[in-house]
């Protein structure tokens, strides 16, 4: 493939091999500095990345009690959730491109700065409106942390081995912040208000900054002469966010936003498709690896994010258990990830990343079916925690492998784009499965959360199926190096 005008993608990397040096394209130039201590960006990079992570959940269990204080209802409730998850999301595309035009060390330093004076503007915001801005910015933030913290640690490791255990970190410290955000939430709400999950994020914040400032900058391929696909970076925006008030409004607004999502969509097809440096190369799209690398992880957000949102408002509305109980009943659920992540990530370097994926898979879909038979008027709450459990071990055994296979399958060059990419989708999916499951509740807990099982059980079985198509070659980026080294 040529790459004269950036629409077309170096060849990619099988996942059996390291990835090569990018191909001829836009002129690249390697960022000078001793990679000495990779262990201090990784740590860097996992801080920011958790911080993302946490507030993208933890808010979720304080709903109840923001939503006593600002108003706003479940259609309230549901825009504090996407009003962060779509700006997420929607500015990933551009934010991977930061990455690889600036450098990832600077771009992440930049996000995490944003990150830390919006997380204080949320905790000041008198009212809904503003809280609802002061999440769009802080999602603009967090756009630019994720894909630059995933390149900055996919650069900062030089040998194949490393990078894969490196990259499992990386993984597991999101899905740690993400088991500990229902509990954390519903700690802070209880003894701080709502406001207490933004003011806690500061001190994580300035402690990244400080540990990014002392981390030596590794040697990286820099993008240079790239421009910012404005066209399609709006259309996606608007495509996105137009679906979401689709789902959530009614009435005329609906149909409205239907149709300007239908438009965005579109529009962005053919930006895409014209611009000389598109924010997502359809070169890109067009492997086998990397477009189940996006349907799994689209699927595992669709699972895990719509339904700690559903079941947030479940044990609270429905079956009237505080935040803080709340949280404790998502314990038995996230209690595991991390070590089922650590588990996921040696299988993926050992085998591949199709076997750990396939049985992720498999676990989710069957935890869906089980909560569907399990979720009841007459079910217990603690009966309902642990009927979790099923589905969020699949979803943790999936997402290390999925984020290996993703960056391994590109050139080190386009590891932000990957990464932005990749995250887009699964960003964009935790919004629109939050609109989706909250829409289907508001015409009753209890139909509502059956439908919502019913579309999460059929998501996890078609990601399955395109997982088990791939190849049945070694998907191994290399086998494991010893213990302790780097």
């Amino acid at each position: 493939m040529t790459t004269p005008t950036g629409n077309q993608l170096p060849p990619a990397a099988t996942p059996s091999a390291p990835s090569p040096a990018p191909a001829t394209g836009p002129a690249t130039a390697p960022a000078t500095g001793p990679a000495a201590r990779p262990a201090v960006a990784l740590v860097a990079a996992l801080l920011g990345f958790s911080l993302t992570s946490f507030d993208a959940s933890a808010v979720t269990v304080s709903l109840t009690s923001l939503g006593e204080d600002l108003g706003g209802g479940i259609a309230g409730a549901q825009w504090v959730v996407d009003a962060y998850t779509l700006a997420f999301a929607g500015l990933m595309l551009s934010s991977g491109l930061l990455a690889d035009r600036f450098g990832a060390a600077r771009t992440y330093g930049a996000g995490l700065a944003a990150f830390v004076v919006t997380s204080a503007l949320c905790g000041l915001a008198p009212s809904l409106g503003w809280l609802l801005a002061g999440r769009v910015a802080q999602g603009a933030a967090a756009a630019v942390i994720l894909p630059s913290s995933l390149a900055l640690v996919r650069r900062a490791y030089s040998r194949p081995e490393a990078r894969v255990r490196a990259l499992a970190v990386w993984a597991t410290g999101g899905s740690v912040a993400v088991a500990l955000a229902p509990v954390l939430g519903g700690a802070l709400t209880t003894a701080w208000g709502w406001r207490g999950i933004f003011f806690a994020t500061l001190p994580l914040g300035l402690a990244a900054l400080a540990l990014l400032a002392r981390a030596d900058r590794p040697a990286e391929p820099v993008v240079r002469g790239r421009r910012p696909d404005l066209a399609g970076q709006l259309t996606a925006v608007l495509a996105v966010t137009a679906l979401s008030v689709a789902v959530i409004e009614h009435g005329a607004v609906r149909w409205i936003a239907a149709g300007l999502a239908v438009l965005g969509a579109l529009g962005f097809v053919r930006a895409e498709r014209r611009a000389a440096e598109p924010a997502v190369p359809l070169a890109l799209l067009r492997g086998r690896a990397v477009a189940t690398a996006l349907l799994a992880g689209s699927a595992a957000s669709t699972g895990f994010f719509g339904l700690v949102f559903l079941y947030s408002l479940f044990f609270q509305q429905a079956q009237g258990n505080s935040a803080l109980e709340t949280g404790l009943l998502f314990l038995p659920m996230t209690s595991l990830i991390a070590a089922t992540n650590v588990v996921s990530g040696r299988l993926t370097a050992r085998y591949g990343a199709r076997r750990p994926m396939l049985a992720g898979q498999v676990l989710a879909t069957a935890g869906s079916l089980f909560l569907l038979l399990a979720t009841g008027p007459g079910t217990s709450s603690v009966a309902l925690a642990f009927a979790l459990v099923p589905l969020a071990l699949g979803c943790a055994l999936t997402v290390p492998a999925l984020t290996t296979l993703m960056m391994e399958a590109v050139p080190a060059a386009r590891a932000g784009v990957a990464a932005g990419v990749l995250n887009a989708a699964r960003q964009n999916m935790a919004g629109l499965a939050t609109a989706v499951f909250g829409a289907l509740v508001a015409g009753g807990f209890a139909s509502g959360t059956r439908a919502s099982l019913a579309v999460t059980a059929v998501v996890f079985a078609g990601a399955a199926l395109a997982t088990y198509r791939l190849p049945k070659t070694d998907t191994r980026a290399t086998a494991p190096a010893p213990a302790g080294r780097s």
